[in-house]
C-alpha cells in the first residue's frame, strides 16, 4: 500500500538526478537507495559493489533468469 513520505529537498534533488542517470523512476530510485541502505546496515562488512551484485542476483532469481547454485 503506497504511503506518502516527506523527504528533504536536498534528498529529492539528488534522487531526481540519479534517477535520470540510472533510468529509474523517482520512486524507484528512492526505493533502490532504501534497499541498499537496509542491506548495508544489516551487513556492515559488505562493500557497495557486493551489495549491488547480491541484489542483482536476487532479482535474477525472482525473474527466473538464473538458477540457484547448490553447494555439494
Amino acid at each position: 500500500m503506497p504511503t506518502a513520505v516527506r523527504i528533504s529537498d536536498e534528498l529529492l534533488k539528488e534522487a531526481k538526478k540519479f534517477s535520470k542517470i540510472e533510468h529509474r523512476s523517482l520512486t524507484g530510485q528512492i526505493e533502490h537507495w532504501a534497499r541498499v541502505g537496509k542491506c548495508a546496515e544489516e551487513n556492515p562488512d559488505l562493500t557497495y559493489d557486493l551489495i549491488k551484485e547480491i541484489l542483482l542476483g536476487i532479482e535474477e532469481l525472482d525473474q527466473g533468469e538464473k538458477s540457484q547454485y547448490n553447494f555439494d
